[in-house]
């Protein structure tokens, strides 16, 4: 869980989140377990072909808690866990401002429209940078 952000303030949130799909039975879907199976830790995003490795740390293809952690926890990450927030998001992208935040999602329609939003933010960033280096 500590993985998916760099803001302590959002800790308690994706806890919920995670313990929202645990509960519901789907799979957790964490892009930082998927980056840990594929060792390929400077992944800007995570393509669909990532999905297929085979790896019980693939969250995508198994359900429930993957065999370990990926990292070593931070306290208040733990702490998080512990006292998580209580709500009805099942979904999470990052925002498209790049501020480490995320947007939350309660269905899959508004999170795709999250989805769409960041793809497209990071495109451009990527054309700008290419842009830059010629």
């Amino acid at each position: 869980m500590q993985a998916e952000s760099v803001k302590k303030e959002e800790s308690k949130i994706i806890a919920g989140l995670y313990i929202n799909r645990l509960k519901r039975n789907i799979p957790l879907q964490a892009d930082p377990t998927l980056v840990f199976a594929t060792k390929d830790f400077g992944a800007k995003r995570v393509l669909n072909s990532h999905k297929e490795i085979d790896s019980p740390y693939n969250t995508y293809k198994n359900a429930g808690l993957p065999p370990g952690p990926i990292n070593m926890p931070q306290i208040y990450t733990i702490d998080a866990v512990l006292d998580y927030q209580k709500h009805e998001y099942i979904y999470m992208c990052a925002r498209e401002d790049f501020s480490g935040n995320h947007n939350f999602a309660t269905n899959l329609t508004e999170h795709n429209r999250n989805a769409q939003r960041y793809q497209k933010a990071l495109t451009l960033e990527i054309q700008k940078g290419r842009q830059q280096k010629k």
